[in-house]
Parts: structure tokens; C-alpha cells; sequence
């Protein structure tokens, strides 16, 4: 592989990235911050595609062509024979040419690609340098979420029990708190009682309820529930409000949320007896992938 190919393969590379970094900016930012990051990605993706195409230019570019030499031939094949003026203007002419003057001297051609990429590579620098310094000012989302979980933790005295960072992790985590109250998580046979395909049952029971009370949901989806329910029971789909209202009546179920400090609740079937709690924490900004679900279980 030549260096214009590395440097290709190299790009390729770096545009996928940089369009997942671009992705997971975009998943992270609010009402507020969402034109700040939209910019940020914008002025990423530039940088970028001049750094790019700076590389490509060095290695690509074309040396300037010489002017090709152009034979003079005489008009006349015929020799005639110089008159004396003619020879001695010969000589001097000869004598010019093999003593010229320093100042005639060629100087070196000006290299003027080099330097636009010069220029170009001093400016992507300063830009660099801008942006560092605007990111700078901008809050630390995720450290302000820690800090406010960590604090709602102490006082609903609960521990934080790490979910695998995946599509399944709603329904792990609601899986591992109902394991915990004893509930029987409707299992279909001895691998969906293990901890890591747990989610499974659950997710199946979410579709089961949604799919049996179309009513309730239709008008929050934008597919065909039928389609939902499926993706919902046999894919990866991340899970949200709506599963999570199916999950608190079917295991009659009390789910409380902790996100960003606050405490959001999605109760069963309204009825007089004391149902048990489940405890779920809710990120946006504290994980790669975007929105997580972690298991919080009570503090011994």
C-alpha cells in the first residue's frame, strides 16, 4: 500500500470517528445546548475535511511543468558568410553569455504550494485553538449529573448496581431489581433465569402489555405498534417512558426513577394494597452510547 492509499484508508477512518463522536455530541445535548453543539460539530466536520484535503494536496500535487524548449531553425538551410560586424557582435554576444553579471544571477522559483499549505495549517491551528478554549467555558454535563445522582443516592440510601451499556440495559436493570423484591420475572426456560439473559423475559412481558392495550400507547408511537412490539421483544430497540409504564402493570410494580437528582415514579393499576418499590437510575450525558439505565439496589 503506497502513501496515498495509507493516508485514504487513514481518512476513512478518522470521517467514521468522527461521525460517532459527532452522533454521541448530538444525543447528549438539551434544548439549551443543542445550537452550541450543532455548531461544534459543524466546525469539526470542516476541520477535518481541510486537514484532509491538505494531506491529499501534499501528496498528490503536481510539480510545475517546464516551458518545453523550442528549436529555432533558421529560415534559410543556405550558410552565407558573416560580415565582419556581424562576427564581432558574435564575440560580445559570447562574452555576455560567459560572464554574466551577479545581478542577472536566476534566483529560486518560490514554492507557492508549500506555502498556502503553510498558511492553511497555521490557521486550522488557531481555529484548534478556539474551539479548545470555547469548549472550555461550556458546563461539564456529566460531572454535574454525577454529582447530583450521588447525592440522590445518600438520600434514598441506595447503592448503584453497573448495567452493561447496551440496548438491553432498561430491561437488565429492571430485571436485576425484580430478582431483588423476589417477583418472578415469567421466565420460558432455565438460560432466561441467568444474569445476562435475564432482560429477555422482561422484554418480553413489556410487549406483551403494550401489544394487549393498544389504547394506551398507540397515540405515543410513530410506527405501527405491531412493528414497535416486535422490535421491542426480539431486537436490541432501546426502552423508555413507554416500557416502563407497561413493566409497572404487568409486575404490578411501583418504578422510581433517579435522573439528574430528581425523582420520577411510574406506578401499577391504581389499588388500595402497598405494592413493592423497584429503583432505576436514569443517565443522559454519563455514558458513550447516550441514554443508560443502571440498578439501584437499598444500602445495607
Amino acid at each position: 500500500m503506497n502513501a496515498l492509499e495509507e493516508a485514504q484508508a487513514r481518512h476513512r477512518k478518522e470521517n467514521k470517528d468522527l461521525q460517532g463522536r459527532i452522533t454521541q455530541k448530538k444525543k447528549q445535548a438539551t434544548k439549551k445546548t443543542r445550537k452550541g453543539a450543532n455548531d461544534e460539530c459543524a466546525e469539526l466536520e470542516r476541520q477535518l475535511k481541510e486537514a484532509q484535503a491538505a494531506e491529499l494536496a501534499a501528496l498528490c500535487g503536481d510539480a510545475p511543468e517546464d516551458e518545453p524548449e523550442v528549436e529555432s531553425k533558421p529560415e534559410n538551410d543556405a550558410r552565407v558568410a558573416p560580415t565582419q560586424d556581424e562576427t564581432l557582435a558574435a564575440d560580445l554576444q559570447k562574452t555576455a553569455i560567459s560572464d554574466p553579471a551577479p545581478s542577472e544571477e536566476a534566483q529560486p522559483k518560490r514554492n507557492r504550494q508549500k506555502e498556502r499549505l503553510a498558511r492553511r495549517a497555521a490557521e486550522q491551528e488557531a481555529e484548534a485553538i478556539k474551539t479548545e478554549e470555547e469548549a472550555a467555558k461550556l458546563p461539564n454535563w456529566k460531572r454535574q449529573e454525577r454529582t447530583a445522582m450521588l447525592k440522590a443516592f445518600k438520600t434514598h440510601k441506595l447503592d448503584e448496581k453497573e448495567i452493561r451499556p447496551d440496548g438491553h440495559c432498561l430491561f437488565s436493570s429492571v430485571a436485576d431489581q425484580l430478582d431483588q423484591a423476589g417477583i418472578d420475572l415469567r421466565t420460558k426456560n432455565d438460560a432466561e433465569k441467568t444474569e445476562a439473559f435475564r432482560y429477555k423475559a422482561v422484554r418480553r412481558t413489556a410487549a406483551k402489555y403494550i401489544k394487549g392495550h393498544p389504547d394506551e400507547f398507540e397515540a405515543f408511537l410513530e410506527e405501527p405498534l405491531p412493528a414497535y412490539v416486535q422490535k421491542i421483544e426480539n431486537s436490541a430497540e432501546w426502552g423508555g417512558q413507554v416500557e416502563l409504564i407497561a413493566l409497572a402493570k404487568s409486575y404490578n410494580v411501583e418504578i422510581c426513577v433517579l435522573q439528574d437528582g430528581r425523582l420520577d415514579k411510574f406506578s401499577p393499576e391504581e389499588t388500595e394494597e402497598e405494592v413493592e418499590k423497584i429503583w432505576l437510575a436514569y443517565y443522559h450525558h454519563g455514558y458513550g452510547l447516550g441514554e443508560h439505565y443502571n440498578s439501584l439496589r437499598k444500602a445495607p
